[in-house]
């Protein structure tokens, strides 16, 4: 939205400085996008008087100036033909910038005749294209400064250009009467009343309108013209030129730049026909699909069903609310015109414009809303303004409609402004308040203004006030303690969980992914989703169409697209929800890893390895440990379908109490997810692990044992298809008290042993608390060990 500092004066008495208007607006939410001063760029320019002009004794079409400026008498050589003597000129000293030619004046001799300074054109200063002489100033005192000369006789050539962003729900500062207001319950200044003095008709409009009845609830509720006869449509006058071309529009004629200028002065856009070429009446009707017109901007359009059209007995004649057709544009030659003030649709008129590709101003302002209770008055003005620069005689109004009953009223809470904002403003202040921006105060009641469609309730009214009042003035303030004393924690032992998960796994080196809840539902169906209860109703894509049952299919596109631009080494991770269902219960919290590539990077010692299925346990062994999950558990298999069915592992405190997940994921899923593999990964649900039952933060003491510990080796003979894991804890099982420890340290396979045997090697390691073991008291725990694992692997000790 622009509008020039004249223009918002004619609205707003004020002597507010341009500098405190801009602060305003913006703070006010009409935020200042630029400003264009053009007598920033003449400041440097002062008046001066030629006292005497000689011919140059070298040039003949040059002449040698004495002027008289405001730092004395100066010899200033000059080309212009009018350089003579007793003008009043426009001059440059020696340093001064000219922005028409992109050049800094200096001191110079022109064919031997020193020059200091330069007499200027008006195209030197950029004030217009004229350049066939120096400007010569009517009046004018040695010395004065050019832009205080131009603001007593010339305005508009130094009037301050504003544009200001316009959010959506502020259709009402597309007027500067809109933008006045908002300045003048700020305090700028002083808002000057809209004089709307009804035109009487002398005559019956021979024009009628109606509206389809398919249009009056919605589309068109309200629609008003009247004929003007005898008009002459010639050039508007200067001051309206001035004001169309200062925010970018090209001045056409009388009657259109009269409609241009409501549409920026009160947010009112209007149309005038060539009422010799309308045939009968006007009627407003959704188009039945298939006809044209050829617009304003000379481009043929068609209509299709539904879209709303204005036509005359002839056909259509206007793109209702977007663009008039050209075939009744008025010209020079017109003389009887048809002025049309209505009140359209937004829904409707934002479709139309969208569907046709036409951006206008009234498709800008009608699809954004505009004051449907000034329809009628805004003929009313644009009325009056014909008649008083292209004359002519009115008819009486004709109307069909009536303008949509927009009342609402909420009642003002004057102390929610603190609850609501934090600012103690006086209730005086703020009923001041409401009724400058144009809100009828009826007790707490306050009647919302039609043209404030984005009030729509009692929490606007306090965003009114706290705007007005100025958002700067809020004063931060620590929130009161509920409790005296160091305040407890906040976070939830779930959130400390998912934060402790996040921490470890940026430190395994793992890089953070935060990807979409929502995936197509073939990459749901491989993860055991893609079902009804997890589509979604109204999905933004095809490719978010389901709730995700998984962290994995986000992590490997991401892996996908980082393939397929060269990055093959990649550890990845996501904490998140995923979705088994569709009630809000229905979703659990995951920590996702995924490794695909190498382990490390190339070496001379070569140790750069893929990464297998040991990278992902360990990691996730790490993560669980680092949130507290219990130390032993059960290694089970039987993951879901997309694991790889010998290469994974189920981290269980019991059958069904599944706390993590690790292994190589299925070949067939990375082919159709176009991961190159293999691929490794893990996935712990952050919520299975059994939360600790002391809330506070101290530890147990440090347990350590002054007796010496015992470690002793075994091998057992077992069938190759036992796992390792089994022998572990059925050895641990031997003595839970006195065993701290059981690992693997060598295998072998085949050989010697025979087809489908091998050979496990496990250290027990011995701590006693109380006394130090005798021989016979190790030797009877190595037999337990003996026993327990022949017994639960059907081993025997490898002699």
């Amino acid at each position: 939205m622009k509008f020039t500092l004249s223009w918002l004066k004619d609205h707003l008495e004020t002597e507010a400085t341009l500098d405190d208007i801009l602060h305003a607006l913006t703070d006010l939410g009409l935020e200042v996008e630029g400003v264009e001063n053009p007598a920033v760029k003449l400041e440097e320019f002062t008046i001066g008087k030629v006292l005497r002009a000689e011919k140059h004794p070298d040039a003949d079409r040059l002449r040698v100036c004495q002027v008289a400026t405001g730092q004395g008498e100066r010899q200033i050589v000059c080309g212009a033909p009018n350089a003579r003597e007793g003008i009043t000129v426009v001059v440059a000293h020696p340093g001064t910038y000219i922005p028409g030619i992109d050049t800094i004046i200096q001191v110079g001799r022109i064919r031997g005749v020193e020059s200091h300074g330069m007499m200027c054109s008006e195209r030197e200063l950029q004030l217009s294209d004229e350049h066939e002489g120096i400007i010569e100033l009517p009046s004018g005192e040695v010395g004065q400064k050019f832009t205080d000369w131009l603001a007593a006789n010339a305005p508009a050539r130094v009037d301050p250009v504003i544009e200001i962003a316009i959010t959506p729900n502020r259709p009402d500062a597309l007027g500067v009467h809109g933008i006045a207001r908002d300045l003048a319950a700020r305090g700028i200044g002083r808002l000057k009343p809209l004089a709307v003095d009804p035109v009487p008709g002398t005559f019956p409009c021979p024009i009628p309108v109606t509206i389809d009845p398919a249009l009056r609830d919605k589309g068109c509720p309200h629609f008003t013209g009247r004929l003007i006869r005898g008009v002459t449509n010639g050039p508007s006058p200067r001051w309206l030129q001035d004001r169309l071309e200062a925010i970018g529009l090209r001045p056409i004629s009388a009657l259109v730049d009269i409609t241009n200028f409501f549409t920026y002065d009160q947010n009112r856009p209007l149309h005038v026909f060539d009422a010799d070429v309308v045939k009968g009446g006007l009627r407003i009707h959704p188009a039945k699909g298939g006809e044209t017109l050829t617009a304003l901007d000379d481009k043929d359009y068609a209509f299709a069903p539904g879209m709303m059209v204005i036509s005359d007995d002839a056909g259509p004649e206007s793109i209702a609310g977007v663009m008039g057709g050209a075939q009744t544009g008025v010209t020079g030659n017109t003389v009887n015109v048809f002025l049309e003030s209505a009140f359209w649709d937004p829904i409707t008129i934002a479709a139309t414009g969208r569907a046709l590709k036409i951006n206008s101003d009234a498709r800008y302002r009608f699809e954004r809303g505009v004051d449907p209770a000034h329809t009628l008055p805004g003929l009313e003005v644009a009325t009056r303004m014909i008649l008083e620069l292209c004359g002519g005689e009115p008819s009486e109004v004709v109307a069909d409609g009536a303008a949509p009953d927009t009342t609402r009223v909420y009642r003002l809470d004057t102390d929610r402004v603190a609850r609501l904002v934090g600012m103690d403003i006086p209730a005086e202040e703020q009923r001041a308040t409401l009724t400058a921006l144009g809100f009828r105060l009826e007790g707490d009641m306050a009647h919302v203004p039609s043209w404030r469609p984005d009030v729509q309730g009692e929490a606007d009214l306090v965003e009114e006030v706290a705007r007005v009042a100025s958002l700067t003035k809020l004063v931060g303030k620590p929130l009161p303690r509920s409790q005296l004393g160091v305040p407890t924690g906040i976070l939830t032992p779930l959130q400390k969980r998912e934060a402790a998960a996040r921490r470890s796994c940026a430190a395994l080196g793992y890089n953070e992914c935060v990807t979409y809840s929502f995936i197509d539902k073939a990459s749901a169906a491989l993860f055991g989703g893609g079902d009804d209860p997890t589509a979604l109703e109204n999905p933004i894509s095809s490719e978010m169409s389901h709730m995700r049952p998984a962290l994995l299919p986000g992590l490997l596109q991401a892996a996908a697209r980082n393939q397929a631009r060269g990055f093959a080494d990649l550890a990845l991770f996501e904490i998140g929800p995923a979705f088994h269902g569709g009630e809000p219960g229905d979703q659990h919290l995951l920590a996702t890893g995924l490794l695909v590539g190498q382990a490390g990077p190339r070496d001379p010692h070569g140790s750069r390895r893929p990464v297998d299925i040991y990278d992902a346990k360990a990691d996730c062994e790490a993560v669980l440990a680092a949130i507290g999950a219990p130390a032993r558990a059960q290694i089970l298999r039987g993951a879901p379908g997309w694991w790889h069915p010998g290469r994974h592992g189920m981290i269980c405190l019991g059958p069904k109490k599944v706390l993590a997940v690790f292994g190589e994921l299925h070949p067939k899923v990375l082919r159709a997810m176009d991961v190159k593999g293999p691929a490794m990964a893990f996935t712990i649900w952050l919520e299975e692990p059994p939360f600790p039952r002391k809330t506070g933060a101290t530890r147990d003491a440090l347990g350590v044992s002054d007796f010496q510990a015992v470690e002793r080796d075994f091998a057992f003979v077992l069938d190759a298809r036992v796992e390792a894991l089994n022998v572990v804890n059925a050895a641990a099982g031997a003595d839970k008290a006195l065993i701290e420890e059981v690992r693997v340290f060598d295998e072998f396979i085949g050989g010697s042993l025979g087809a489908g045997r091998k050979s496990l090697a496990i250290t027990v390691r011995l701590q006693p608390v109380d006394r130090t073991l005798t021989e016979d008291e190790i030797e009877a725990v190595s037999r337990r060990i003996v026993e327990k694992v022949e017994k639960a692997t059907g081993g025997t000790l490898r002699g």
